[in-house]
């Protein structure tokens, strides 16, 4: 009986052999991928990895480069996640050819790679230039928080940096006893004569994954906090020298004018006015002490001269009823009175620059108020605050990006404030602009072959950034709300006033029609990249420790992105 469909029969035998090539469409992007990496010069990969000799041969480091990039496009960066798509994605088995990788290959392969990764990040942007990508007319730079692999909860003041360092000697002797004690069963612990064990099931190198190397971290982080609180207390030394300086200043010059007054009243008799306001206090008080002592000694003449019977005349009241006691004393306590306002007011105006001070320096989160803290985990990463709130153990990421989404520059540090790398990232950008330029097949004089203006938003706003040598920039004073809202209801025209400051010479542009809507091309420019990695690529958190490692993966990270937008751009060169 028909069953109106075919029968599925899995034991049918291929009558010719088999092409890969059929698998997927011609038009699919990874082949398009493996020609891309096919025709970089990867040499310096190929000189640190072993592709064959004794034992079993290794593997082609270009196929290993070819997998990381197209796992990348497709938001997986899981060195076992790899292995399983080699074993059963069609676009993964035709980059591997059958030859598929083990998670451990895949994952040293990574860490291997990781010095070269600014060089083919080079070569590709050679590319870009080459297709006519990368427009440099408006490029914007921008930074992103992105996560390291540690936590939060491992940071640690010194003394906690202490307690595990002596935690972690404690756990090495137990370790080594345990070794000894297993020795005799470590029989198959040469089974891969090139990689060593394979079957341990490392997703990173051994160095960061190895418990004994938890204890050259906390060394680390350990030497570091030294530092910082060494120089914090040098500092807190200099602070506390510094203000004995001026109070001993301040006596030292009180005391001169008071010599110096007392010394003109001796020689030109009384003087006219009032004392000068730094030394009044002092002089008031020397006036009241001769006003008591003048009528105190008028009181014991008057007596003297009432025992002998020759008292005549009003009888002297006592010193506190004196007027001219009550005259000087009254002056007295209106200096003091001014002294005291004068002493608030001085005291007030300090704890608003340190208020000011505070507001503007980057803010630190609740667990490292008061005594510095590093990670234990991973000491080069630290904490920071997100944008919309809360915060992370990670980086701070930059990118120079074009008008048409091709990113030339990456930056990775430890800073959480944006403006402390505005300089370093526009030299990065001229250079990469250079090597765009000279990359193009067929320059278009009339196009831009050089940065024309750097939008970057008010975190970077600094005197320092705005008169740096460089590209012209416009760099918002605001939030992008309140710089569109000024360009809106105040706009300008013509060149700023006379004598205008940096930051009135950029307030004055932002509100100008041509800055305004430069400006307002910034946050698609310079956040789409960022958007597009976190939300479509979860790329939300590095995969490995240090921030060498980190700044490699977050140029490899702008590697594939570039790579894909020329493939998306569907150029002829790459059809």
């Amino acid at each position: 009986m028909a069953k109106g469909y075919r029968p599925v029969d899995r034991d049918q035998q291929f009558l010719l052999p088999v092409d890969m090539r059929e698998w997927l469409p011609a038009s699919d992007p990874v082949f398009t991928v493996i020609d891309v990496v096919t025709a970089l010069d990867t040499s310096a990969v190929h000189a640190v990895r072993r592709t064959g000799g004794v034992g079993r041969a290794g593997y082609d480091p270009d196929m290993l480069l070819t997998v990381l990039i197209f796992g990348w496009a497709q938001g997986q960066r899981s060195s076992r996640v790899l292995e399983r798509l080699c074993q059963r994605d069609a676009a993964f088995r035709i980059i591997c050819a059958g030859n598929t990788p083990d998670h451990v290959t895949i994952s040293r392969f990574r860490a291997d790679v990781a010095p070269y990764m600014d060089a083919l990040f080079t070569q590709v942007l050679l590319l870009c230039g080459q297709l006519g990508l990368a427009r440099l007319g408006v490029v914007a730079l921008d930074g992103v928080k992105i996560s390291s692999d540690a936590s939060l909860s491992a940071n640690r003041t010194e003394k906690g940096l202490r307690a595990a360092a002596a935690e972690a000697a404690e756990q090495r002797l137990r370790e080594h006893a345990r070794a000894a004690a297993a020795e005799h069963a470590a029989a198959d612990a040469a089974e891969d004569e090139m990689f060593g064990p394979g079957s341990t099931g490392d997703e990173v190198p051994e160095e960061m994954t190895d418990p004994r190397s938890r204890a050259a971290r906390i060394a680390q982080a350990l030497a570091e906090l030294e530092k910082i609180n060494a120089d914090k207390a040098a500092e807190r030394e200099q602070i506390e020298k510094n203000k004995t300086d001026r109070r001993t200043a301040t006596l030292a010059r009180r005391e001169k004018l008071v010599a110096n007054h007392l010394r003109r009243r001796e020689e030109s008799g009384p003087v006219t006015g009032k004392p000068p306001t730094e030394i009044r206090v002092e002089i008031l008080q020397m006036n009241l002490a001769d006003a008591r002592a003048r009528h105190q000694a008028t009181i014991e003449n008057y007596q003297a001269r009432k025992a002998a019977g020759t008292a005549k005349g009003r009888v002297p009241g006592p010193v506190e009823r004196n007027a001219k006691v009550i005259r000087v004393q009254r002056f007295l306590d209106r200096a003091i009175a001014d002294r005291a306002a004068a002493d608030a007011k001085a005291a007030e105006q300090e704890r608003l620059r340190a208020a000011v001070d505070a507001a503007t320096a980057v803010s630190t989160p609740p667990t490292t108020v008061g005594e510095a803290k590093r990670n234990v985990t991973d000491p080069a990463s630290r904490s920071m605050q997100l944008r919309g709130g809360g915060w992370i153990q990670g980086y701070n990421c930059q990118a120079v990006t074009t008008s048409d989404g091709i990113i030339i520059a990456t930056s990775v540090g430890n800073n959480p404030n944006d403006g402390t790398m505005f300089t370093s990232m526009l030299d990065k950008a001229v250079a990469a602009a250079d090597i765009v330029s000279s990359a193009r097949v067929d320059p278009d004089p009339n196009a831009d072959n050089e940065i024309g203006v750097l939008l970057a938003d008010a975190g970077y706003l600094t005197e320092a950034n705005l008169t740096a040598p460089g590209p012209d920039r416009l760099i918002a004073i605001g939030k992008h709300a309140a710089v569109s809202k000024a360009a809106a209801d105040m706009p300008v025209d013509g060149p700023p006033p006379p004598g205008a400051t940096p930051k009135q010479v950029m307030s004055h542009r932002l509100r100008t029609p041509v800055g305004a809507a430069l400006y307002g091309l910034r946050s698609h420019i310079a956040e789409t990249p960022f958007g597009h990695a976190k939300h479509n690529l979860g790329f939300r958190r590095f995969s490995s420790r240090g921030q060498q490692r980190a700044a490699a993966e977050f140029t490899f990270h702008a590697l594939v992105h570039n790579l894909f937008k020329a493939i998306g751009a569907q150029t002829p060169a790459l059809a």
